[in-house]
C-alpha cells in the first residue's frame, strides 16, 4: 500500500472509532418486600432501567417531577429508556413509603 493511502485509511478508522457511540448501560432497580432498590441509583440519558417487581402487588416508578410513571405489575419486568438528565425523586403511588432517586447523567 502507498504511504498515503496508508494514512488515509488509518485516518477514516481514527474518525470511525470517534463517531461510534458509548454503549447504553441497563440499570436494574428492583422492588421487593415495599422496598426500593438500590434506593438511589446512577444513570445516563440513552441508558435502560429495568423496573422488576418481585412483589405480590403491583408498584410504580413515579417521578415527583412528572418525568416518568412505571406501572409494574406483580412478578413482572418493564424496561424503559431514560431520556432526561437530573436528578429525580420518584415513588410507588399505591405504596408512598416506597422512595428511591434516580440521578441521570447527560
Amino acid at each position: 500500500m502507498l504511504p498515503g493511502r496508508y494514512l488515509t485509511t488509518l485516518a477514516l478508522f481514527a474518525l470511525g472509532a470517534i463517531a461510534v457511540p458509548a454503549h447504553a448501560a441497563t440499570i436494574q432497580i428492583v422492588m421487593e418486600n415495599l422496598v426500593v432498590s438500590p434506593a438511589e441509583a446512577s444513570a445516563k440519558v440513552g441508558d435502560t432501567v429495568e423496573w422488576v417487581n418481585k412483589d405480590i402487588l403491583a408498584h410504580t416508578a413515579t417521578a415527583k417531577s412528572g418525568d416518568f410513571d412505571v406501572t409494574i405489575a406483580p412478578k413482572q419486568t418493564v424496561k424503559s429508556v431514560l431520556t432526561k438528565a437530573g436528578t429525580v425523586d420518584y415513588y410507588c403511588r399505591f405504596h408512598p413509603n416506597m422512595k428511591a432517586v434516580l440521578k441521570i447523567a447527560p
